[in-house]
């Protein structure tokens, strides 16, 4: 089987650099078919398909920007158009939060990247729809084992935040407990997680372990001021990560396994910079076997005076999804997600993006049904969904709950 896989990769792979851009366009069948097969995994089949339209852009885009080292430029860009239909219900309340029924674009990304010579490259991600970046450093690939990124991009934490892309997200949005970690600060989520400034290293080895470690400025920010910023008496301070996993293969199933961790000192309690640190965890599995995926995760955390100035906070809570392709372009996909904040408080509208407030509660949980058809994979694709999301119990203890439901959808176009 092994040896059949690497036949059918070297297959592919020739006929990308014979053909260039025209097979990058139309290899989707043909990755479909191996897919199905069982030959290679989903996670494989997406990451040969974005390597073929690197290869691609890089043959078509000549570079103009006069650099004597710059060997080429390569340029991507993806929309994504998003509708949000939500409403909360506030039990007891004498009045409810107005609905969510709106257009949007979720994402409008505009990629460069440039590689020169001696294993440099410089890669830029920008975000026009929410004026923000997505990456910008300069990477020195010495192999595919040591990797070395020094600018801004994501921190090595989590299956569904770090491992996959936007772009690959089956269920439209990153799940609650993802949000309630890695977002921004709002004095409920944690914001450990997400974009970081630092020097970041990593790599995979031929024997399927991969790994990451980071050295970062400990907030997390994505605006062009904060990152061009030299820091303050509140963040001047470094965070440190590590991940490390395996992906492997047993017979017809693939599968990933992963555990990472992240420490920011001052970054925890109820106010940033008020010398209180913030420890996070997390673990995560996949597998794949044909058309079926299943990814689970579970975040924890110990944040120092997270709850008042004298009690601290042990967040957590886990993500469960799996998903089904019915046939070549159609898949069903479920999720069930649990935050449970240890009396920090969590709002509706903390982990379900769009969603009206509930109030702040101590426990919230998402339900998600919905369906993916891929057009032309990933690169062009309509999703859509029914979630119902419910927030219960007062951080001090109390009894109270609120509920949101309603339906999301997406279409996407990456090229």
């Amino acid at each position: 089987m092994l040896k059949l896989k690497s036949q059918w990769l070297a297959l592919v792979s020739g006929a990308a650099l014979l053909a260039g851009p025209v097979f990058a366009q139309d290899s989707g069948p043909l990755l479909d078919l191996l897919v199905r097969k069982g030959l290679v995994s989903d996670q494989e089949a997406e990451e040969l398909r974005a390597e073929l339209a690197r290869e691609a852009h890089a043959g078509v885009v000549s570079s103009v920007s006069g650099g004597k080292s710059t060997t080429n430029l390569s340029i991507s860009a993806r929309i994504q158009a998003q509708y949000a239909g939500l409403s909360t219900d506030i039990d007891g309340a004498a009045a409810d939060p107005a609905s969510t029924s709106h257009f949007f674009l979720r994402r409008v990304y505009l990629g460069l990247k440039a590689n020169l010579v001696k294993d440099w490259s410089a890669n830029l991600n920008y975000d026009f729809a929410g004026s923000t970046f997505d990456a910008a450093f300069v990477q020195w690939k010495r192999s595919d084992a040591f990797v070395l990124d020094l600018g801004f991009r994501k921190a090595p934490i989590g299956l569904d935040e770090w491992y996959t892309s936007s772009s690959n997200l089956r269920a439209i949005e990153r799940s609650p407990v993802t949000r309630y970690f890695v977002e921004s600060n709002n004095g409920r989520r944690l914001g450990a997680g997400s974009y970081r400034t630092g020097v970041f290293l990593g790599g995979k080895a031929d024997n399927g372990v991969f790994y990451n470690v980071a050295v970062t400025n400990p907030e997390r920010d994505e605006s062009s001021l904060g990152v061009a910023g030299i820091g303050n008496s509140t963040n001047n301070n470094l965070a440190y990560w590590a991940n490390i996993g395996y992906k492997g293969k047993a017979g017809e199933v693939a599968y990933t396994l992963g555990a990472s961790a992240g420490f920011l000192p001052d970054q925890g309690g109820t106010v940033v910079g008020a010398g209180d640190d913030l420890t996070v965890y997390n673990v995560f599995a996949e597998i794949a076997r044909g058309g079926f995926n299943l990814q689970a995760e579970y975040y924890g955390s110990q944040n120092e005076n997270g709850v008042s100035p004298t009690v601290d906070a042990s967040s957590w809570g886990f993500s469960v999804m799996p998903s089904l392709k019915l046939s070549d372009p159609f898949e069903l996909v479920a999720r069930y997600s649990y935050v449970d904040s240890d009396g920090r408080g969590v709002n509706l509208s903390d982990g379900i993006r769009s969603a009206p407030g509930g109030g702040t509660m101590d426990k919230m949980e998402e339900w998600f049904l919905g369906f993916n058809y891929y057009i032309s994979g990933n690169d062009v694709k309509l999703q859509g969904g029914y979630l119902y999301g419910k927030s219960k119990d007062t951080p001090a203890g109390g009894t109270a709950k609120a509920e949101t439901q309603g339906l999301r959808s997406m279409v996407q176009v990456a090229f």
